[in-house]
């Protein structure tokens, strides 16, 4: 059966993490949630999520794929976090399925990850690095969020670490 590994760090978007969990589960995937120490989560709009497990113990084994949750700051925290940067440059560089959502995709480029399974980064177009927007147009084959699901005429964006 096919593992994925969700990270949850405080301030992670509910949503965001909650949703994918739910979704995987339905669809018969062993899903870990790990907190990365061994309190509750709470969440960006004040849902507490109990992680199954910590990240120092989800790590004595192995994941098919590894989800981000975005939110502030809890994307924030994950990109703070050592053992979520090695695990994701591990992951990544071992062309792995790596997953980040929103916010997330800043734990990506703190990990030094310019590709994610053969792809570039495709995240929302509010993303900085390093004091700059590093969001683009994209080629119109690469599946992609949209930059607002409130605007008809929605660009697709990605990151380019240059």
């Amino acid at each position: 059966m096919a593992s994925v590994l969700v990270p949850l760090a405080q301030g992670m978007e509910e949503l965001e993490a909650v949703t994918i969990i739910d979704l995987l589960r339905r669809a018969g995937i062993e899903v870990v949630t790990a907190g990365l120490d061994a309190n509750p989560v709470k969440g960006s709009r004040g849902t507490v999520v109990i992680p199954d497990t910590t990240f120092d113990f989800a790590l004595e084994r192995q994941y098919d794929m590894i989800v981000l949750p975005g939110g502030l700051p809890g994307a924030t925290n994950l990109e703070a976090d050592s053992r979520i940067i090695s695990l994701v440059k591990k992951m990544a560089g071992d062309d792995q399925f790596t997953a980040a959502i929103c916010a997330a995709p800043k734990v990506l480029a703190r990990a030094g990850v310019r590709k994610v399974n053969g792809q570039r980064l495709t995240p929302v177009c509010w993303i900085r690095h390093n004091g700059r927007r590093c969001a683009r147009r994209i080629s119109p084959w690469l599946p992609t969020a949209r930059s607002s699901p409130r605007e008809d005429r929605a660009q697709p964006w990605i990151l380019h670490w240059n």
